[in-house]
């Protein structure tokens, strides 16, 4: 066999003439394995001078007789390096604007035929570069089953650092959302929605297995949470968005998918969509959103918040040359629309709700109740008890102008050690009687001010020096008022004293 000179034939460049060759030895053996190896690797050559010109139907041919010749399994290494020219012609093509979708497809389907080491470097390099050209495409959830994620190797579930130095997400972490955008119900031609939902439970499976192994990654609990909440699973849906939204919680489609959460509460959708409008994102990102807050703005008679909100989203839309939608030209020529003024923004009216929203992501975190033991209006800080074993101090500004001793407020927060400082997550005042009995009450009775003594006692209430100079108490005198429990420091133990 002319093995040796086909080879060099090849190596040389003479393309033309080593095909020739494995031709007719071809013609003369077409079941011999090593006419079959011979011809496969010229055509191979081949392959490398169209990836090179980008000949795009010159590889399709090319492959197509490779395909024909049906190699064995057992051609490991041909099936390799014929993977790096596929891998390499589908990123070079998809970077041309208006590639031909159709033939590279054919390139995928021919491909399919072959064997790969599976998991390898070649495979990996296969998925990326099929991820990229079929990514948005309705051809993606097929290809991922061909590719199969189980093969995805070690070195895929790390970050790729890129030639200049930025940092790429993941191959897997990509691949696990591209999947999971595709799951997400859609509309077909005919106007209907597609859902596959036991794909989709499949799936949600394999992706928290993914979260549980990789906790860095930041989206894949995104579109879970997406799969949960097209799947009606609202309340798993909700368990498995909130630690990604709390570290999200400046980007305004968190915002969006937290308000499809809680659709049945208004009241909650229209805080979610205060707080999305209050992020800082491209404006022409939001102008869908605006027109979505301005119709709730228009049901809410809110007509000078609505008018404001059509005005910045129609400005926006006029400069990027975007179409007026019809229902914004509709609201525009509307009475209450001409008579209302117009704001520079609505920033400080949607400021007013953004607590509420953001106490959505503390939705898990129980709430407390907890009275106000002392308050130091200069810091903003105020002291709390919740109960005889827990207690300590937190900042309140963010949720209340002004509080005062005796106030109950129902909260969430992160819990610090007693007598420290608590994160608070969210605050409400609440009127809660029976829980404020246990700290605080009336109290009448005869003040005792030893001699030489700054400070004094109702029976066995404290009176700090403070309150007996304000109130003018002397030893003896009668007084009604009222006392909260406190912590004494030094002795460690409970007590009351004057408030």
């Amino acid at each position: 066999m002319p093995a040796k000179e086909i080879k060099e034939l090849r190596q040389s460049g003479k393309l033309e003439e080593a095909l020739d060759m494995v031709k007719a030895e071809l013609a003369l053996q077409p079941d011999n394995i090593w006419a079959k190896r011979n011809i496969s690797w010229v055509y191979y050559e081949y392959l490398k001078q169209n990836v090179a010109l980008g000949d795009l139907d010159s590889f399709i041919s090319n492959l197509s007789i490779i395909k024909s010749l049906g190699l064995p399994t057992e051609e490991t290494m041909f099936f390799e390096n014929i993977g790096w020219q596929i891998g390499s012609l589908v990123f070079k093509t998809v970077g041309i604007p208006n590639f031909q979708y159709a033939k590279l497809f054919q390139v995928y389907e021919i491909s399919k035929t072959f064997t790969f080491s599976k998991p390898s470097e070649v495979y990996s390099f296969l998925y990326k570069a099929f991820h990229k050209f079929l990514k948005d495409s309705e051809n993606y959830l097929q290809f991922a089953d061909w590719w199969n994620f189980e093969n995805f190797r070690n070195e895929d579930y790390q970050k790729e650092t890129l030639p200049n130095g930025r940092e790429m997400m993941a191959i897997v972490e990509q691949a696990y959302i591209a999947y999971a955008k595709h799951l997400l119900p859609k509309r077909n031609p005919n106007g209907e929605f597609v859902f596959d939902k036991e794909k989709a439970i499949a799936f949600i499976d394999k992706i928290s297995i993914l979260e549980e192994s990789y906790p860095d990654y930041q989206y894949p609990a995104y579109f879970k949470a997406k799969l949960l909440l097209a799947l009606g699973d609202k309340d798993h849906m909700l368990e498995s968005l909130l630690p990604f939204a709390k570290k999200k919680r400046n980007d305004f489609w968190v915002w969006e998918i937290l308000a499809e959460a809680f659709s049945y509460d208004t009241e909650k959708v229209f805080a979610c969509y205060c707080k999305a409008l209050s992020c800082k994102s491209p404006e022409e990102m939001l102008v869908k959103k605006k027109k979505k807050m301005a119709r709730i703005l228009i049901s809410k008679n809110n007509y000078t918040e609505a008018k404001t909100e059509i005005e910045l989203l129609a400005k926006i839309r006029n400069e990027k040359g975007y179409i007026i939608p019809q229902e914004v030209i509709n609201w525009q020529s509307q009475e209450w629309y001409k008579n209302a003024p117009v704001q520079r923004s609505n920033s400080d009216f949607y400021k007013k709700y953004v607590p509420e929203a953001e106490s959505l992501l503390f939705y898990d975190i129980p709430e407390e109740m907890v009275i106000v033991e002392f308050v130091n209006a200069d810091k903003k800080i105020l002291n709390f008890i919740a109960s005889e074993s827990k207690f300590g101090f937190l900042k309140y500004e963010r949720f209340f102008k002004n509080v005062k001793i005796g106030d109950i407020l129902k909260v969430r927060f992160q819990s610090g050690t007693n007598e420290g400082m608590h994160q608070l997550y969210t605050a409400v005042k609440e009127d809660n009687e029976s829980f404020k009995k246990q700290f605080y009450k009336q109290i009448e009775g005869q003040v005792s001010i030893s001699s030489g003594k700054a400070f004094g006692f109702v029976e066995n209430i404290f009176i700090h020096p403070s309150l007996v100079s304000k109130l003018q108490l002397i030893d003896g005198c009668q007084y009604k008022g009222n006392a909260i429990k406190s912590y004494n420091k030094e002795k460690k133990q409970w007590g009351w004293k004057l408030i």
